[in-house]
């Protein structure tokens, strides 16, 4: 049953905020009415859904009234289940809507990318795995921040961290992190065999100033060095690397990438933002610390979340046994065949732990391919 009170207190306090938003002492305090205004906008979906709801629900009650008529019988007998079929799925939307949000679903994310086990091959997939999240990025006309980036001689990388920036960037991506694990003939092989290989993506929240206390001259320490790799000369003979290590954790964080130093100490400082603010969750939060360290685990070919198989063009995701034969647009950014039954997984699991709802949700689209 839906919590019809939660959800009408939920239409008053939409409009209470549309008074609010009118009035000049609201309109003239900026971080306010950015506050209100964005807690209009999370409530805009839910007061829709429901008005539409209390409108199939009446004209429900109002067809089986008219069974009782025996002129209008017929008619109603055969509006009637697609009333009841609309109505149950706009019961099973609102329930999604008043789950608890996740406080980081607006955020931008860093997200980390890191060759595992297969040598070369496992930098150029990780390098794939990177240029496919660009072009996903730029199909959702969100900005990406190259923060970190180690390149190997063929043309892969060993490493890059980015920040991703846009438009719930965080619940869209959040779950991308694990271990992908890439079949396929390498460049490198000269027998054409087909090898494994894999590669490890972490998605981690954006961390505001207020979300991580940062004591710098207590709790930093700061390595200025020359900056190494590719890049020419001018990389080379520029001390503008820098390494924090945050004494109170170990965490240790290097940017290299730019040739001023304060702008890779403020990179650098991001992602240890980044990484203390994931910290500070696993220890508030038992269950996301589970799922958060499944994310990366040890990179062995084993533990895998998703297998892109070249040859077979199949990509598979092995969490709701989901496989699609269309590998080439996958890599080519188009996600959303699998971001969105993940998330709706996802949703299906939470409703399930959390009001004991079962949904009748399907995630899966293949046969769970697992080879």
């Amino acid at each position: 049953m839906l919590p019809i009170a939660k959800l009408e207190s939920l239409v008053l306090r939409a409009e209470e905020l549309d008074r609010l938003l009118c009035e000049p002492g609201v309109a003239n305090d900026n971080a306010r009415y950015r506050k209100l205004t964005r807690e209009r906008a999370d409530l805009e979906v839910l007061v829709e859904t429901f008005a539409r709801y209390r409108k199939l629900t009446k004209q429900l009650a109002d067809d089986r009234e008219a069974l009782a008529d025996p002129e209008l019988r017929a008619l109603v007998e055969e509006e009637i289940p697609g009333l009841e079929a609309q109505t149950a799925t706009l019961e099973r939307e609102l329930t999604f809507m008043l789950l608890p949000a996740d406080p980081n679903d607006e955020k931008n994310v860093i997200v980390e990318i890191r060759a595992a086990e297969g040598g070369d091959e496992a930098t150029l997939f990780a390098g794939d795995l990177f240029r496919m999240y660009l072009r996903y990025a730029e199909k959702r006309k969100w900005r990406v921040e190259v923060m970190s980036e180690s390149k190997t001689l063929v043309g892969g990388v060993k490493e890059v961290i980015a920040l991703i920036a846009g438009d719930r960037v965080y619940s869209t991506l959040r779950f991308e992190g694990g271990v992908h694990r890439v079949q396929r003939v390498p460049v490198t092989e000269a027998q054409g065999r087909v090898h494994t290989s894999t590669a490890t993506v972490a998605i981690l929240p954006e961390a505001e100033d207020v979300d991580v206390q940062l004591d710098e001259a207590k709790d930093l320490q700061i390595s200025i060095a020359a900056s190494g790799g590719p890049g020419g000369q001018g990389v080379n003979t520029t001390n503008s690397a820098v390494q924090l290590l945050h004494k109170p954790t170990g965490i240790i964080v290097k940017c290299q990438d730019e040739r001023s130093q304060i702008k890779n100490k403020s990179k650098a400082m991001k992602i240890l933002k980044a990484k203390l603010l994931e910290l500070e969750r696993r220890k508030q939060d038992d269950a996301i610390s589970s799922e958060r360290r499944g994310m990366v685990g040890s990179g062995e070919r084993a533990e895998k979340i998703r297998t892109y198989n070249f040859p077979q063009n199949r990509v598979t995701d092995h969490r709701i046994q989901l496989t699609l034969y269309k590998l080439d647009r996958f890599i080519d950014g188009a996600l959303e065949d699998v971001i969105v039954p993940l998330r709706t997984h996802h949703q299906a699991e939470r409703l399930r732990r959390e009001l004991g709802i079962e949904t009748g949700i399907a995630t899966s689209g293949g046969d769970g391919a697992d080879d």
